[in-house]
């Protein structure tokens, strides 16, 4: 019934819509034959009409109308409130009487270029104010009324066409850039990729990378709001352009600091060869190739000596330089650049990506952008000192997947125990719940979450899929399925392999994606549940479409565990303060060589090789705008029984609690009668949240009702309790 009302809705507004044209082309088709003098009027007597009462009142704007009474056909199509109507309704009216009285000014003889509006509103004018205020005052109205159709402050208009005009500048450079030779165009890729000549002599065989050459920045076409059905993407407008200049590569200074880093190796009695120079956006690498009898850790124990001979603020060393016989030594530029997150989700890798979980990660040392897929990780693990740039990936990550997926496809629960964080995403569509501030009620979304995995793959296991996507797609775009096999379905309830028999009603499930901005906050506050279920949905989750992003900034092996760690391979560390913490993380040394403000080392699943890479830089006032915009579409759907928590007095677990749940006895009388202590069976038949059940079910095994859970086998129903 809700999907044929909303058929229905459709075709009003597009009917609508295909009305105004019709009446703004009519208009059109009616002022050229009044003004071409033909009778009869191409309009009939009603265009006729119509033509001179238009022409009377507004003169050549008359046209104008026309021409705003089509334009307000597109947002009536797409469904736009009727506030966002009406407001564009009357910035279309100021902007037609401004016209009006600006032609108004012009006096030509037996002429009313105005009409009768604009002449006498410009006679007023300039009875009161004169030309020069008279011309002020329409031009204030002008300014107002485009910020009214456009629904933004002047000064966000006036930015946006700022963006307009260099992004026009910016397919210019890149169209010219294009017709270059290809010769010239293979000079730009050595001296980008990889500046090998610097000495003449190295150039006689000159060998090139096949690497590609870290592209400047060429904003692909601008990506507009996307629309799947009434929900609008982000368009990437919302976010800051880059500069239009990047900074030159200086192939002299390259080749003066190649030349000083052979000298200090050979001061330590090091003997190297500079083979190729890999400049990049932070830091530049050279390739040194050593000499016979050189060990690798001898070039690698001097990381420190190489920084004060370089004057530089850090120097990591990669021995060796995966598949090459060569050293890596990372040296960081004199003049930083700064990465926008708009060029990374500007670029092929983010855009050709089909999945919903994309997230942009930064550039490489080469400068190229880096996007990566969440849900093949499929949960990550931030780590970093305090101010390294950890919020600044959250942001980024969280961001990324919002100019991706909808509503329907991603849900959201963000864990913010600092309370500052993550705040500015309160109202977006995207959440299942408030941000999570207080620790318990972040405990019982974890546990929240492993319930609802449980029950994701009861579902997936009914249908005979593998994964949230093969279930999605079986279900299809109808977005409900009742399948009754038989009337029955077997169901596990999460806390043993307990049969009930019930009707299943499938439904399309969105991905969730848990962030928790301060992992150590929540373990030093809950403890073991919190570890507990973090590894559980770490093992498990993935198939049922529920992804973490753990952030912490005390890398400890008591907030890192060993447990998370072989749960989490896809890690990302920061700057952090020491070997220890960098071993912490990434089981390796480096990550306290970083620079800070982004940049990361990045550890793919599935391998131990570490990529450097910097991260994008997205300010506050960009995030506030995404989350403007997403606001505007509508407000979230809160499940507020994620968040229940045991009842105060009620102990957690072990013994105690003499209150009980207004519930509990209804609940006991279900099991009694049944003989099943099946937590997803109270929740169904008692339409409860699943902590809450599971705590029922707790309270029954304290009371010796029902035996505990014993792995595989369902718990046992002892028939002494009373209700």
């Amino acid at each position: 019934m809700e999907d044929t009302g909303r058929g229905l809705g459709r075709v009003a507004h597009e009917l609508s819509a295909l009305g105004l044209l019709a009446f703004s082309v009519y208009t059109v088709i009616s002022l050229i034959s009044h003004d071409l003098g033909r009778d009869p009027n191409l309009g009939g007597p009603v265009g006729a009409a119509l033509a001179r009462i238009l022409e009377w009142a507004f003169g050549f704007q008359a046209y104008a109308l026309a021409g705003l009474v089509g334009c307000l056909g597109r947002p009536v199509w797409t469904g736009a409130p009727i506030r966002s109507l009406a407001r564009e309704s009357v910035g279309g009216a100021i902007l037609l009487v401004s016209l009006s009285v600006a032609a108004g000014f012009c006096e030509i003889p037996g002429i009313a270029p105005g009409g009768i509006t604009g002449a006498a509103i410009a006679r007023a004018l300039h009875a009161w104010l004169n030309f020069g205020g008279g011309y002020l005052v329409v031009l204030l109205a002008i300014v107002g009324a485009l910020a009214l159709i456009a629904g933004r402050a002047p000064t966000e208009l006036a930015a946006s066409l700022a963006d307009a005009a260099r992004t026009r500048v910016h397919h210019s450079a890149a169209a010219v850039q294009h017709t270059d030779s290809t010769e010239r165009r293979s000079a730009e890729l050595d001296s980008k990729a990889s500046f090998s000549g610097w000495r003449n002599e190295a150039f006689t065989n000159p060998q090139l990378i096949e690497t590609p050459a870290p592209p400047l920045f060429e904003p692909a076409h601008p990506r507009p709001a996307k629309v799947q059905g009434n929900y609008k993407l982000p368009p990437l407008n919302l976010l800051d352009n880059p500069p239009l200049e990047h900074a030159k590569i200086d192939e002299a200074a390259l080749g003066q600091r190649a030349r000083l880093l052979e000298q200090k190796l050979s001061g330590f009695s090091v003997q190297g060869q500079v083979v190729e120079v890999q400049p990049g956006p932070v830091v530049t690498m050279y390739k040194v190739e050593p000499g016979e009898g050189v060990k690798v850790s001898q070039i690698v124990n001097l990381a420190d000596d190489l920084s004060l001979a370089l004057r530089a603020a850090s120097v990591r060393i990669l021995a060796p330089v995966p598949g090459e016989a060569v050293v890596g030594i990372e040296v960081p530029n004199r003049k930083r650049e700064k990465i926008y997150l708009r060029e990374i989700l500007e670029a092929e890798e983010f855009n050709s990506s089909a999945s919903q979980l994309a997230i942009a990660l930064g550039k490489d040392i080469a400068g190229r952008p880096v996007s990566a897929d969440l849900a093949a990780m499929p949960h990550l693990l931030i780590a970093g000192a305090t101010g390294t740039g950890k919020s600044v990936s959250i942001h980024t990550m969280v961001a990324s997947i919002l100019f991706k997926a909808t509503a329907d496809d991603v849900r959201f629960i963000l864990i913010d125990p600092k309370m500052l964080e993550l705040s500015v995403y309160e109202g977006i569509p995207h959440l299942l719940v408030p941000v999570v501030v207080d620790p318990e009620k972040a405990a019982a979304a974890l546990l929240w979450a492993t319930g609802e995995m449980e029950s994701r793959y009861r579902l997936m296991r009914e249908l005979g899929v593998r994964n949230i996507d093969g279930y999605n797609r079986t279900i299809g775009q109808s977005g409900e399925l009742l399948e009754l096999r038989r009337g029955t379905v077997a169901e596990n309830s999460g806390d043993g392999d307990e049969w009930v028999d019930n009707p299943i009603k499938h439904r399309r499930l969105p991905k969730i994606v848990i962030v928790i901005d301060e992992l150590a906050d929540l373990l030093l506050s809950e403890g073991k549940s919190v570890e507990r279920d973090i590894t559980r949905l770490a093992q498990k989750a993935r198939a049922a479409g529920i992804h973490l992003i753990l952030a912490t900034q005390r890398p400890s092996v008591d907030v890192i565990t060993g447990l998370i760690k072989a749960n989490l391979p896809a890690r990302i560390s920061l700057q952090v303060t020491s070997r220890v913490d960098s071993r912490t993380i990434l089981d390796s040394i480096g990550a306290e060589r970083l620079l800070g403000a982004g940049d990361m080392l990045f550890m793919p699943p599935g391998t131990a090789k570490l990529r450097r890479l910097h991260g994008p830089f997205v300010s506050e006032t960009e995030i506030r705008k995404v989350c403007d915009f997403l606001r505007a579409q509508g407000s979230p759907d809160y499940q507020m029984e994620i968040l229940e928590t045991n009842n105060p007095g009620e102990d957690d677990g072990s013994h105690g609690g003499d209150e009980r749940d207004e519930l509990y006895d209804a609940a006991l009388q279900i099991v009694l009668e049944t003989g099943q202590a099946s937590i997803s069976m109270i929740q169904r038949r008692l339409r409860i949240g699943y902590n809450r059940s599971a705590r029922m079910v707790e309270q029954m095994e304290r009371e010796g009702i029902v035996m505990p859970a014993d792995g595989p086998r369902p718990r046992e129903v002892r028939m002494r309790g009373t209700s």
